[in-house]
């Protein structure tokens, strides 16, 4: 059986998230492939340093949707539609961006755990290949209501031409429009959807919104959501233990797991 772990990178500075991520992952001593699916906003040089840690890259287009589809996905009318009012995503995020993941599914691999890269892998997950289609965490970051709304920033796949092909079939219909974009996409198309533990996507806000859900030796996967641990922003001091772990991977070196003290 042929596995994989699938990331997304259509830009620059997702590749510095990649890179941490890819580095994480080699540390839980996976034997499963590591794949970088890549746009062409990613210039070589940011690719280069993720081959080296011996990732797999693919280029990916995105979709072959219509006009009426982009421009309803366009940056200024998602976040026109839907302002952020939780946490502020970065200026080199573009919504059209993340239906590209969906390209995984034409992969030529059995099973694929996907993860954004702006996550961390802590601990081994392998398990989740053994894992139904489609299993995702609940967008759980600011209260117990948001278990019912899936977060596809880590999930489950089985690559199928044939589930990519209706897919396709399904996302771009005429007046379609997606909220959150792949993650309201994913949540119609398999509605069925299979729960995974917080621990396998813990949201950053958790450590300050919902710190009794924190334990960190249940934490399997770490994700930066909103502002992101590179970059400069108004929730770092609130984020100083999370950003200070990011940085240990995206320096190359291995981190004290044992040592990281739960929220106050």
């Amino acid at each position: 059986m042929r596995t994989a772990y699938v990331t997304l990178v259509t830009n620059a500075d997702f590749a510095l998230g990649a890179k941490a991520l890819l580095h994480s992952l080699n540390l839980t001593r996976t034997q499963a492939d590591r794949v970088v699916l890549h746009t062409g906003g990613t210039p070589s040089e940011a690719l280069a340093p993720l081959a080296a840690l011996g990732a797999t890259l693919v280029p990916v287009d995105h979709l072959p949707t219509s006009d009426a589809f982009n421009a309803a996905h366009a940056k200024s009318e998602i976040h026109g539609r839907n302002p952020f009012t939780k946490g502020e995503k970065p200026a080199f995020h573009t919504p059209l961006d993340n239906f590209c993941k969906l390209r995984l599914w034409q992969l030529p691999y059995d099973r694929v755990i996907f993860l954004d890269a702006d996550t961390l892998v802590i601990r081994n997950i392998d398990r989740l290949f053994d894992y139904p289609e489609f299993s995702a965490a609940p967008n759980v970051y600011e209260a117990l209501s948001d278990f019912h709304r899936l977060n596809s920033g880590v999930f489950t796949a089985r690559p199928s031409e044939d589930t990519f092909q209706r897919m396709l079939a399904t996302l771009d219909t005429p007046g379609a429009f997606w909220k959150r974009t792949d993650q309201s996409f994913l949540e119609s198309f398999f509605p069925d959807w299979h729960g995974l533990p917080v621990t396998f996507n813990m949201l950053q806000y958790v450590w300050f919104n919902l710190p009794d859900l924190w334990h960190w030796p249940s934490v399997n996967v770490i994700h930066y959501q909103y502002e992101k641990p590179w970059q400069n922003h108004a929730k770092a001091n609130r984020l100083r233990p999370l950003i200070d772990l990011w940085q240990t991977y995206a320096q190359g070196d291995t981190p004290d797991l044992a040592a990281l003290e739960n929220p106050r």
